[in-house]
C-alpha cells in the first residue's frame, strides 16, 4: 500500500494546496494521508491569544474541506486539528474518510512551561486507548508525537496488533537527531513502520521557533527509509507486509508478550 506525509506550515483557509497535493496522491495510487500538527490549525504559541471563535471557524471550514477533498480523491487523511465545543478548545486527531469523519483526542499533552498544551486544551484525563483503524489489509495506530514517549502507548501498539504507526509533529529547536533515535528505536521493538509528518516553517517571540520538517518512514527493523529535507514537501512510500512479517518471525517480541498475557 501507498501512504504519503505532508509537511507543512499553517494553510491558508483556502483549499488549493490541499487539493494540489491530494491530486497527486491520487495519480501515485496513495491510499492514507498524514498532516503534520498545527497545519489545519494555527501554532499553538498563537492559538493561545486567538479569539476562540477565530479558532473555531479556522477549524470548522479546514473540516469542510477535508470532508469534500477526500470524497473526491477516495481518501484517508489523518489530521491534526482543534475541535472547539462550546468555549473550550480541544486537541484532537481526525480521521477523514471518502464517507466519514471521526476525531480523537489526544490523551497526553505537553505541559512544559513554554509549551503548555495542558493547560490550554480541555482534554479528558482518562484510561489510554490507543485510536486505530483498518484499511487495505493494514491496521493503523494513531499517535501524536508527544505521545510517542510513553511506553503505554507502545504496549497498546503491540497489544492491538498495529502495523503502521502514524505520527504527527510539530518539532523544533535542536532535537531532530533525539526525534530519529526515538522514531527507530520504538519501530524496531514493536516491530512496525512508523510515519512522522513534521510541520515546517517558523514562530517567532523573543527567539525564532524553526519546525525542520525532516518527515520520514520508519521499517520495522529500525531503519530509515525514507526523509524530507527542512522545506515544504511530500513524502510517498509504500508498506509492504512482507517487511513486516519478516521483522516479526526474526525477533519474535509479540510472541515472547502473547505468551504471557494468556497466563
Amino acid at each position: 500500500m501507498k501512504i504519503a506525509a505532508l509537511q507543512l506550515s499553517t494553510l491558508p483557509m483556502s483549499e488549493a494546496k490541499l487539493d494540489y497535493y491530494f491530486r497527486i496522491c491520487k495519480q501515485k495510487e496513495v491510499e492514507v494521508v498524514l498532516l503534520s500538527e498545527y497545519t489545519l490549525n494555527s501554532f499553538f504559541k498563537e492559538l493561545e491569544s486567538m479569539p476562540i471563535s477565530m479558532i473555531k471557524e479556522q477549524s470548522n471550514h479546514k473540516i469542510e474541506a477535508l470532508k469534500k477533498l477526500c470524497a473526491v480523491y477516495d481518501l484517508h487523511v489523518i489530521a491534526p486539528i482543534v475541535n472547539v465545543k462550546g468555549n473550550f478548545c480541544y486537541k484532537c486527531n481526525a480521521h477523514f474518510s471518502p464517507k466519514s469523519v471521526h476525531f480523537f483526542e489526544q490523551q497526553f499533552l505537553m505541559n512544559y512551561k513554554h509549551w503548555n498544551e495542558e493547560k490550554f486544551f480541555a482534554n479528558a484525563i482518562s484510561k489510554y486507548t490507543l485510536p486505530i483503524f483498518l484499511h487495505g489489509g493494514l491496521r493503523f495506530g494513531i499517535v501524536s508525537g508527544y505521545e510517542l514517549h510513553f511506553d503505554m502507548v507502545w504496549a497498546e501498539v503491540m497489544r492491538k496488533n498495529v502495523d503502521v504507526v502514524l505520527t504527527p509533529t510539530s518539532s523544533t529547536f535542536e532535537s531532530s537527531k533525539r526525534w530519529e533515535e526515538l522514531l527507530k528505536l520504538r519501530s524496531m521493538l514493536n516491530n512496525v513502520y512508523i510515519l512522522r509528518a513534521n510541520r515546517v516553517g517558523t514562530y517567532k517571540e523573543e527567539e525564532t521557533w524553526q519546525f525542520y520538517g525532516q518527515s520520514s518512514l520508519v521499517s520495522p527493523f529500525g531503519e530509515v527509509e525514507l526523509s524530507l529535507g527542512d522545506k515544504e514537501e511530500m513524502l510517498v512510500a509504500t508498506i509492504e507486509k512482507e517487511s513486516l512479517a519478516e521483522a516479526r518471525k526474526l525477533w519474535g517480541w509479540k510472541k515472547q508478550v502473547s505468551k504471557r498475557e494468556a497466563l
